[in-house]
């Protein structure tokens, strides 16, 4: 039996550690080296999660999936399209999950994210679910025209800094909502 330890550094290093590898590898030795990096380097951070905190998650899972898929194609077809497309069908699948959610009244972000959001009214997460879904399928569409309109080195780019900017920007934006909705009003008082 594997014990499970609680480390954020494991953590980090599983979840941004191959993507870091891609970028580096890309970076000095081009995208087909980038390629092949990323695929191992996802395989082992499916590894070092199991080893390390007890569990791989269900999104390393995907991704692991989606690289090595993707990443193979990239490499039999000499096309970084394939590659590139893997973001889209992440992003496709989360605004699909979330919608879903929605159509049967269930938001699901709420599985995901209650405990960080204590007091949430259920009109709340409905709320922030529709609002990531839509967030999801407008990445989806932005990564889909970068891939057909600028080079590999701008998509990646825009993919590993504007993406993670306008990720930041649009959970900053949540606030209000989520304070009209009840958010901390179960919070004790300060003292």
């Amino acid at each position: 039996m594997i014990k499970a330890i609680r480390h954020p550094g494991w953590t980090f290093a599983v979840d941004y550690g191959p993507l870091l590898i891609f970028f580096l590898v890309y970076k000095f030795a081009g995208v087909f080296a980038g390629t092949a990096a990323f695929m191992l380097a996802i395989a082992v951070a499916v590894l070092v999660s199991r080893a390390k905190l007890g569990r791989v998650s269900p999104m390393l899972w995907l991704s692991a999936i989606l690289v090595v898929g993707f990443g193979g194609l990239t490499l039999w077809f000499h096309d970084p399209r394939f590659i590139q497309r893997k973001p889209t069908i992440i992003y496709v699948m989360l605004s699909a999950l979330l919608f879903a959610g929605l159509a049967m009244r269930r938001p699901l972000l709420k599985y995901v994210l209650e405990a960080g959001f204590d007091g949430l009214s259920e009109r709340g997460w409905m709320i922030l679910s529709r609002n990531w879904a839509l967030f999801f399928a407008a990445l989806a569409v932005l990564n889909e025209v970068l891939v057909r309109t600028v080079s590999f080195d701008t998509w990646l780019t825009v993919k590993v800094w504007g993406v993670t900017a306008l990720s930041f920007l649009f959970a900053l934006a949540q606030a209000p909502v989520l304070m009209r909705h009840g958010l901390g009003e179960d919070a004790p008082p300060p003292l």
